[in-house]
């Protein structure tokens, strides 16, 4: 998952709005956001090549997703552990966020840079293993791609202000959202003080769905939960053209 722009509490009818796009290798196979046939409580996408998630929701409503954070080649370590299970571990548990959050920091050395949210209807949490402190969230809306939460990156920028207008309607409709997602130009602005584009290609900081025959964005997902635990998520495929395959949709209520 590279861009998650979602708002915490900020909406009166929404207290959980999420807008996100992974970007993938076209390669790697995936398959499209369902209930899973063993864990019938989860909702996710699943990485059919090491077994774990990106983004997930559970009918309790548990929530979690994560990004890989960039890091030139020659620095990253030679680890096998999938990110993705610390996504799927954490929503097919009943451990509180803040402690699954704790556990991360501790295990952190044992995966390549990460950036997690786990929450539910009460509390969101923010974990890397590349920052010192994990910590609750407060209201606000937030950007998060392959660096440290709410980076200055010209899409992450870009990407808030445009969910926050968004926000201003007293129904936030799922297709405005997945416009956002879809916007396949060169975002113009600065880069952060000190921030060496050495650490991820300005193809990936400054577009918010990237087409490229071999890595690109592989699907957008909206999540909305509404004030009563209604759940809408919304998940729309893409082939390497940039081309939806369709768009499927699930709606529940957290128990």
């Amino acid at each position: 998952m590279c861009l998650i722009l979602f708002a915490w509490q900020t909406h009166p009818r929404y207290p959980l709005v999420v807008a996100a796009n992974r970007d993938e290798f076209h390669s790697r196979p995936t398959a499209a956001a369902d209930f899973w046939r063993e864990s019938p409580q989860l909702l996710a996408g699943r990485d059919l090549q090491a077994g774990g998630t990106w983004l997930g929701i559970t009918r309790r409503g548990r929530f979690a997703a994560i990004t890989n954070y960039r890091e030139p080649q020659d620095n990253e370590p030679l680890l096998e552990k999938s990110r993705g299970h610390l996504i799927r571990d954490y929503l097919l548990h009943t451990e509180t966020s803040t402690a699954y959050a704790k556990k991360l920091q501790t295990q952190g050395n044992d995966y390549r840079g990460f950036n997690v949210l786990l929450g539910n209807l009460d509390k969101l949490v923010y974990v890397s293993n590349r920052c010192e402190a994990a910590f609750e969230l407060k209201a606000g809306s937030h950007g998060l791609s392959n660096h440290l939460l709410d980076t200055d990156w010209p899409k992450v920028h870009l990407g808030r202000n445009r969910l926050d207008a968004l926000l201003e309607e007293d129904k936030v409709d799922p297709e405005a959202l997945f416009e956002l997602l879809a916007d396949r130009n060169v975002v113009s602005g600065n880069e952060p003080p000190g921030f060496e584009l050495r650490l991820a290609p300005e193809l990936i900081t400054r577009m918010t769905f990237i087409v490229s025959p071999e890595y690109g964005t592989r699907s957008s997902t909206v999540l909305l939960v509404d004030r009563d635990g209604g759940v809408t998520f919304m998940e729309r495929q893409f082939d390497a053209a940039g081309i939806s395959s369709g768009t499927r949709s699930h709606e529940f209520q957290i128990k």
